[in-house]
């Protein structure tokens, strides 16, 4: 069933042969580079909810395939290729990279309903946080990134704004829409719209980033990014994780925990320095140097991570 949303050829996989066929096409996707990047929705994403639609976006191949999770169920993640490969063996894979935006819940969801432990994650929203300059205190929303670092044009952002405010109509009682939609089936060509649309933004995203976090004298933040985001898996897979806690909208870091952590990285950056003569890494700087442009941050929903319903409950709808 395929679809063109902006472009991109974008199909539904809601058999065991179709999906054997995108296990097949991912595991040929390069891995010198994040080829394949995701986005999960459903009704109380989390433990205590379900999980209707995953989407892949395979970037190489130009190519948006939005796994059916709800007709398929177990099937989606049991399914085996002819090499014996496997949607899990994929997630679970720390050679098949894979982006989000914001982990936290759909490691949740993944972990508690079928086993799933990612690996091989980066996260954008982490990236973000990482490479801003100012204050860090608050997390930054997908809405929020897109307006200030995507490189697409003002229409393209203004088409996707579009996409999502109408999409919320369908969804948002308070509009008169319904949760359950997006289990509805065939699946509404506004929802495959909604969920295409924001899982191809996330290349131009992370390739922004990214490009900060490799400039030379930026290895510290780097490797902070990477352990935060496997922090973030593991904290999602814990029995006390709270994926509707305010708490979730704090940075990661708090500005004394990063500048005893970069005191610590330049005083061993210096000690390997006197031995070996080399200060490629050396970072003289404080933590929260540049303009303070991000005082007056508001992030896009309660857990921070996702564009969703505002003074939202655990009967809403969450969405990346």
């Amino acid at each position: 069933m395929p679809i063109e949303p902006a472009g991109i050829e974008t199909s539904v996989v809601d058999s065991g042969s179709l999906l054997q066929s995108v296990i097949d096409e991912i595991i040929q996707l390069p891995t010198n580079v994040p080829s394949l990047f995701m986005d999960l929705e459903g009704i109380q994403l989390g433990r205590h909810g379900s999980l209707s639609i995953m989407s892949l976006y395979l970037a190489p191949k130009k190519r948006v395939y939005l796994i059916d999770i709800h007709k398929l169920g177990t099937e989606a993640i049991s399914t085996v290729n002819s090499k014996g490969k496997s949607l899990k063996f994929i997630l679970e894979s720390s050679v098949i990279l894979k982006v989000l935006f914001d982990v936290r819940h759909d490691s949740d969801a993944l972990f508690s309903h079928y086993g799933i432990a990612l690996d091989g994650i980066r996260d954008i929203q982490l990236m973000e946080i990482g490479t801003r300059k100012g204050p860090k205190d608050f997390l930054a929303g997908l809405s929020k990134c897109v307006e200030k670092d995507s490189t697409i044009s003002a229409a393209e952002k203004q088409a996707w704004e579009l996409t999502k405010s109408t999409t919320r109509r369908l969804f948002d009682p308070a509009f008169g829409g319904r949760y359950d939609i997006f289990n509805e089936r065939p699946i509404q060509p506004m929802i495959v719209k909604y969920c295409a649309g924001d899982v191809t933004l996330l290349p131009d995203l992370f390739n922004a980033y990214n490009a900060k976090l490799c400039q030379p004298g930026n290895k510290f933040w780097e490797l902070h990014v990477l352990e935060a985001t496997q922090e973030r898996i593991k904290l999602s897979q814990s029995p006390s994780f709270d994926g509707t806690s305010n708490t979730n909208a704090r940075g990661t870091w708090d500005k004394e925990s990063l500048e005893e952590a970069l005191n610590q990285w330049n005083d061993d950056i210096l000690d390997n320095a006197f031995e070996d003569d080399i200060l490629d890494e050396m970072l003289w700087a404080d933590v929260f140097d540049g303009p303070e442009e991000f005082d007056d941050w508001e992030d896009d929903g309660p857990t921070s991570c996702r564009d969703i319903i505002n003074n939202c409950d655990y009967d809403y709808y969450y969405s990346d």
